[in-house]
């Protein structure tokens, strides 16, 4: 009975490196070249950075990583594995301080957790996981289908609704999405619910009217509870790469986000992206997504995914 969790761990690692490999195998595969070819000099530590910028890590850290495998090597073979090691050990420095479980504060009933991000980025699948993770653990939970415009989305919100046993609070399509939450705030807080978890429209982020309307929504809710929302979840598509970096920055001033979800590590993902986002923002990471069933929403781990971005195979 005992390798079971063992059996779930190795399972789950097995799914996030595959999620990752079009990140490590390029990576690897670039690293393998360019140190079969000569030893470590100064213009292999530069292809090196190149190949690290390219897999989205970002500048500052693809600079310090390639100067942490130059340190002390100069003029000697190096192996790939040796380079993968390094790579795997200073990304996980940068995914440590951003590796943060979701907290939900029992005094704050219901807990607030407003899920924004741009449309197909997964916010309403990323709900419905969140929802029988919580329920699972004992809580009570609401569900608000804020994302007025997509009668897709409100039909989508009702099924997990009803998987769950969470109540959902919905209007039809094209309703005013903070007077929902504020219905759905006011319901929940009446009901004695834990937790209340509010789906919004997904916007681009230089679409100003929407960035605006998502504003109106915080707003209203604070007239209800004035610390709310406790949370704000950005859901960011792994696949998108450099464009979440602006993503995050314009989410951020309008609903000030307090933490990250990464979605659709599914293979085609540029999941460098996310050792980018923890170095420039700081924002804590609390969950990534590899597939769609329920169970493919997992908190996040700086060693596990550090070593998957480095193609590090798991023993």
């Amino acid at each position: 009975m005992n390798d079971a969790p063992e059996q779930v761990k190795q399972s789950w690692w097995r799914r996030l490196s595959s999620g990752l490999k079009r990140t490590s195998s390029s990576l690897g595969g670039a690293v393998a070249d360019l140190v079969s070819k000569r030893k470590l000099d100064r213009a292999m530590v530069e292809d090196i950075e190149d190949v690290l910028l390219r897999a989205d890590l970002g500048t500052d850290v693809a600079a310090r990583i390639a100067a942490a495998v130059g340190q002390g090597r100069y003029d000697k073979a190096i192996s790939a594995d040796e380079v993968k090691a390094v790579v795997a050990a200073e990304v996980e420095k940068v995914l440590t301080p951003v590796a943060r479980p979701l907290v939900i504060d029992a005094a704050m009933k219901p807990f607030v957790i407003l899920v924004v991000g741009v449309n197909g980025s997964g916010k309403t699948t990323t709900i419905g996981k969140l929802t029988a993770k919580l329920t699972a653990e004992g809580r009570k939970v609401m569900l608000a289908a804020g994302d007025t415009f997509r009668a897709a989305a409100i039909e989508q919100l009702k099924i997990w609704g009803s998987r769950t046993g969470a109540p959902v609070i919905a209007r039809e399509q094209g309703g005013d999405s903070a007077g929902l939450a504020f219905d759905a705030l006011t319901a929940a807080k009446a009901d004695a619910r834990d937790v209340l978890l509010i789906d919004t429209a997904g916007r681009l982020q230089n679409k100003a009217e929407l960035m605006n309307e998502l504003e109106k929504v915080v707003r209203v809710l604070r007239k209800v509870d004035a610390s709310a929302p406790h949370a704000v979840l950005l859901v960011l598509d792994a696949t998108v790469g450099q464009n979440a970096l602006s993503q995050v920055e314009a989410f951020g001033k309008t609903a000030g986000v307090t933490g990250l979800v990464m979605t659709k590590l599914d293979g085609t993902a540029r999941g460098g992206i996310l050792v980018a986002l923890a170095e420039r923002f700081k924002l804590p990471v609390h969950f990534i997504g590899v597939g769609e069933g329920v169970d493919d929403l997992a908190p996040f781990t700086a060693r596990d995914f550090a070593r998957a971005v480095a193609g590090i195979d798991e023993t």
